[in-house]
C-alpha cells in the first residue's frame, strides 16, 4: 500500500510537501499520542490505528510503535545506544530500532533508539564487521527503550518498516 493512497485521504496540507518516510513517521507519532479506542483494522502497516492493532490482537497497554528506516543506498539505518544504559554492552550497542518521540520543522524527527532483544529478552547484537547482520535481526523479538535518542532528516530515507506494537512504559 502506497503512501499516496494515505495523503489522498487526508485532509491536512501539512502533507502535500513532504516525503513518504515524514508521512509516515508523522502518523506513527500520532497514533502513538492519540492511543484511541476504536474499531480494529486488518491492515498491517504503519497507519494501522489505533496503537495496538499492528500484531492482530490489540495490545491495549501498547505505547510504541517500533519501526526501522531505509538508507537511500537501500542498507539498514541504525544508531548506536549507550553501554552504561545496559547491564550488558557485549550486543554491540547499536540497533536499528526506533520510536518516534517528535517530528519537527521540515521533516526532522527525534528518535529513541531502542535496544533489540530475543524471545528470552537477552540482548541481540546486530553488528557485524560488514555492518548489520540480517541473521541477527531474525532473532529480535523484543525491545528495551534506552536513553539514548537521535536527530535525523526524514528526507534522507527511502522507506519505514513498522514491526510491533509494544509498551515500553514511556512517559507521556
Amino acid at each position: 500500500m502506497g503512501c499516496q493512497k494515505h495523503r489522498d485521504d487526508l485532509d491536512d496540507s501539512r502533507f502535500s510537501s513532504e516525503s513518504c518516510v515524514c508521512e509516515v513517521v508523522r502518523a506513527i507519532r500520532d497514533i502513538q499520542d492519540a492511543r484511541q479506542d476504536e474499531e480494529c483494522h486488518d491492515c498491517k502497516d504503519c497507519f494501522a490505528e489505533p496503537l495496538g492493532d499492528l500484531d492482530g490482537p490489540r495490545r491495549r497497554n501498547a505505547d510504541t510503535r517500533v519501526f526501522t528506516l531505509t538508507s537511500k543506498k537501500g542498507k539498514p539505518f541504525f544508531a548506536f545506544f549507550s553501554p552504561d544504559e545496559m547491564d550488558y554492552c557485549d550486543s554491540g550497542c547499536v540497533s536499528i530500532y526506533f520510536r518516534v518521540e517528535d517530528v519537527f520543522d521540515s521533516c526532522c524527527a527525534r528518535l529513541r533508539v531502542l535496544a533489540p532483544l530475543d524471545d528470552e529478552r537477552e540482548p541481540v547484537n546486530l553488528a557485524s564487521d560488514e555492518g548489520i547482520s540480517l541473521k541477527q535481526v531474525c532473532k529480535v523479538e523484543n525491545f528495551r527503550k534506552t536513553r539514548s535518542c537521535i536527530t535525523v532528516d526524514l528526507n534522507e530515507f527511502i522507506a519505514v518498516q513498522c514491526i510491533k506494537d509494544v509498551d515500553l512504559d514511556v512517559c507521556p
